[in-house]
């Protein structure tokens, strides 16, 4: 990829006649009946979901979530035959440096847009500007304006190629990585491929290589500590109770695309599901974690990109890859948030972990939860990399 030649600036404008038609779909949503219950245990309440998605179509305003998107310079290119959307922010810093964010599912760009501030002009909140960083911030292949799909194939290895192509094409020949969830995954991949130019990979909501699975022994699990058997036994409650959406999306995305792609409330349903479960335990409601209006903006970005089916089917390339991230020697920094289930022992098989950070609050969703928490954490570990 040469920046010169394939690079095209990119902004975002939905045109009015989809935002009329989202707000007449969820006016003729067709609800269901509550089962009498506890609230969530089955899955998202109707009382609460109606009240949502009556604020998604009266009260939430789409334009100033585009606008601010906007207020940043973005890109697509094509590599690999696919198209890649991406931020790139430059710092006024002299002595920034670049480095990659990488979200998950069900994320998108707009996870960052509160902590792209802080790490790119610091001096402007008041931090020190010795730890500036240059910002790429791709949305994953089959996310957002990453699409359409090119065609089968798209696993995080072939994503992680991609990423890396990017940073090389933008002229990086040394940078920093950080990934949660997916990008939690991909960015020690990118870290494999490119060990010589990627100067150190940060991650929070890592899975991925940081957990036992089902192989512990009896005399290793009598060896962990008590915060570590509380990571196991939150880890082997999702199993049991909460991997639905990964079997759906690992087996049959496509099924799934027509009901997700056809009603707004059910796309808001499959996604806000994961802002209550995945945040942090003590709020009651998703927006007590996530301010609702970012919540509705990037389930609105799933929304008005239709990829409900492309953005899953990284779990279907995932599940039938088996690719699995290679150790690199690369230095990797962790932020464990409160509902993360990250141990250090397991991920120490693979990485050359030089930070962990243990945190008693936050979740999932590190840069809406908690964004100072994150870019704290996130400048402290490359700031020792220098």
């Amino acid at each position: 990829m040469s920046p010169q030649s394939s690079l095209e600036p990119f902004r975002i404008a939905i045109p009015d006649a989809d935002v009329a038609d989202l707000k007449r779909r969820l006016a003729a949503t067709r609800w269901p009946e509550q089962l009498p219950g506890t609230p969530w245990q089955r899955g998202v309440p109707v009382d609460y979901l109606r009240g949502l998605a009556d604020y998604w179509a009266d009260g939430f305003d789409w334009r100033a979530q585009e606008a601010e998107l906007n207020s940043h310079p973005q890109f697509r290119t094509q590599i690999d035959g696919q198209t890649i959307h991406f931020l790139h922010v430059e710092s006024p810093e002299p002595t920034a440096r670049p480095l990659i964010l990488l979200h998950g599912w069900p994320g998108s760009v707009v996870e960052f847009l509160d902590i792209i501030g802080p790490l790119s002009n610091p001096r402007a909140h008041g931090l020190d500007p010795a730890h500036a960083f240059h910002l790429v911030i791709p949305s994953l292949v089959g996310f957002g304006f990453s699409t359409p799909v090119s065609g089968a194939g798209w696993t995080p290895l072939r994503m992680a190629e991609a990423f890396t192509a990017l940073m090389a094409g933008l002229g990086y020949d040394r940078y920093g990585v950080q990934g949660g969830d997916w990008g939690s995954f991909i960015g020690p991949l990118m870290g494999g491929l490119a060990s010589d130019r990627v100067i150190g990979v940060h991650v929070n909501a890592a899975a991925f290589g940081f957990t036992p699975g089902k192989d512990l022994s009896e005399e290793e699990f009598a060896s962990l500590t008590e915060r570590e058997r509380g990571k196991l036994a939150t880890a082997r409650e999702w199993m049991a109770e909460k991997t639905g959406y990964f079997k759906i999306q690992s087996t049959r995305p496509q099924t799934l695309s027509y009901g997700l792609t056809d009603s707004p409330v059910g796309q808001l349903a499959w996604i806000v599901e994961k802002f209550k479960e995945w945040t942090n335990a003590t709020k009651e409601l998703p927006e007590d974690s996530v301010p609702r209006d970012r919540l509705l903006a990037n389930v609105s970005l799933y929304w008005f990109t239709g990829t409900a089916g492309s953005s899953a089917d990284i779990y279907y390339e995932s599940s039938h890859a088996r690719t699995l991230p290679e150790p690199s020697g690369v230095p990797t920094g962790v932020a464990v948030f409160a509902e993360d289930l990250a141990v250090r022992r397991f991920g120490e098989r693979l990485f050359n972990i030089v930070a962990w950070s243990d945190f008693d609050t936050g979740g999932h969703f590190a840069a809406l939860e908690t964004p100072e928490l994150l870019v704290d954490d996130i400048r402290a570990f490359f700031a020792r990399l220098i």
